[in-house]
């Protein structure tokens, strides 16, 4: 990092123009700066864009950012120093977090979070204290016996450029989608175990020409085990495509760790200092990682439709042959039915969040910023359907495990260690009760790795 450094400085003290460090940016990047204006300048970048407000990016989310930008300025693109790769590491490792608004970035890139982020380094800007109370900045580096940094030349703009937030957002979500994944396929278990339905279309050779399909039917049928006495010549669409469709959210969120992948190895830097000389990029642009986002946005949407689906079919006793609604006395009891109106409403509110972030451009920046990617806001719509899906993966396995209680039939042996994990957590229903709370905790509860 330190040979880099210099040989990016060395290129600097020869005073051709590069943008950001010498001019200034977006629409006055024309705008040549004297020499006294360049040694604050870095630091002024992380001023007037820090334009961002609450809500905030959680800790471990702000960490991730952190630590992806420290990742990618490792390879050397950047051309900073050491010393600021040494302070970013102490950041981490002092638990200092910057408070980073969790929406609201209209620009070509990241700066407006990227300001929040990193302002703190320079005594800038805020941090979340207890209770996510933020606090300044300068004081928490004092308390810390930390000085403010002062930021060399080019060290300010490189901590705006890039799509580090997008970039971390990314891993994070994809990880969450696999272990929602996971949690989809066994509700679905259950729910074809709940309506004894054929099991016909969760055979090895349904998957021909897809290893990924192969592997989610194979999971399937671990867990429902052979066919017994299927009631129905068919189930209802949304069990007998549980395959194909927990194989394309699978397919989804395997693109969107991919572009991650790319984005951590690839130039992201703009400027960057690649074969001895600062060049302009477009790896600000991060339209893998909004596309990837979108997509997965809609495939888990599309799952979770399914599953309600499948939901709304175990409260009718002509696909279950059990009491209505799932009641033990239908009538004087309500039974589950409003549970799947909860699972309706959530999904009604993910469609909404399908509107892909990455179309709908904005000019900024006097017309020299006239494309964005929305990146950021694409990684939060993600963030918020997960969040959905998984109460509306919980209210069918509520479902799906008060069907197979009632039924009183034997359970596959797949199924008994998840059946008896649902019972820990919800316990006999015997009758009525606020079933919110049931779902909140199967939907908050942790889920063994497969």
């Amino acid at each position: 990092m330190r040979e880099r450094c210099q040989q990016a400085r060395e290129v600097l003290r020869q005073g051709a123009p590069v943008y950001g460090v010498n001019t200034g940016m977006g629409a006055l990047s024309g705008v040549r700066l004297t020499e006294q204006q360049q040694r604050s300048h870095q630091r002024n970048l992380l001023l007037a864009r820090a334009t961002g407000g609450p809500p905030w990016l959680d800790p471990a989310e702000v960490r991730a950012l952190i630590a992806v930008r420290l990742r990618t300025f490792l390879s050397g693109d950047a051309g900073v120093s050491a010393e600021l790769c040494a302070r970013l590491a102490g950041l981490l490792d002092e638990g200092i977090i910057s408070a980073v608004p969790r929406d609201g970035s209209g620009s070509a890139g990241e700066i407006i979070p990227l300001a929040h982020a990193f302002g703190p380094l320079a005594g800038i800007g805020e941090v979340l204290g207890a209770g996510g109370v933020t606090r300044p900045a300068a004081a928490a580096l004092r308390e810390r016996g930390l000085e403010v940094f002062t930021l060399g030349p080019k060290e300010g703009i490189a901590l705006l450029a890039g799509v580090p937030g997008a970039t971390a957002l990314s891993v994070l979500r994809a990880a969450e989608a696999a272990g929602l994944a996971r949690r989809m396929a066994a509700a679905a278990a259950l729910s074809i175990v709940a309506v004894r339905a054929p099991t016909d279309p969760y055979q090895a050779e349904c998957a021909r020409g897809d290893d990924l399909l192969g592997e989610v039917l194979g999971r399937i049928r671990q867990l429902i085990g052979a066919a017994t006495n299927p009631d129905h010549l068919q189930a209802a669409t949304s069990f007998r495509v549980a395959g194909p469709v927990l194989a394309h959210l699978l397919r989804a969120r395997a693109g969107l760790s991919a572009a991650a992948g790319r984005a951590l190895d690839g130039v992201t830097d703009s400027p960057a200092f690649l074969a001895g000389r600062f060049v302009g990029t477009a790896g600000f642009h991060g339209i893998d990682l909004s596309a990837g986002c979108d997509q997965l946005t809609a495939a888990l949407t599309h799952a979770a439709e399914v599953s309600a689906a499948r939901t709304h079919r175990l409260l009718d006793p002509a696909a279950t042959g059990l009491p209505a609604q799932l009641a033990r006395t239908p009538g004087p009891d309500t039974g589950l039915v409003t549970v799947h109106k909860r699972a309706a409403g959530e999904v009604h509110a993910m469609r909404r969040l399908t509107l892909p972030a990455s179309v709908g451009l904005i000019e900024t920046s006097g017309g020299q910023e006239d494309v964005q990617s929305f990146a950021w806001e694409a990684a939060e719509s993600l963030r918020q359907a997960l969040r959905r899906a998984a109460v509306v993966t919980a209210c069918e396995l509520l479902t799906a495990y008060q069907a197979i209680e009632l039924s009183g039939r034997p359970a596959p042996a797949g199924c008994r260690d998840l059946l008896a994990r649902l019972a820990a957590i919800i316990g006999p229903i015997e009758r009525d009760r606020p079933f919110g709370a049931d779902i909140e905790r199967v939907a908050a509860s942790p889920w063994p790795a497969p």
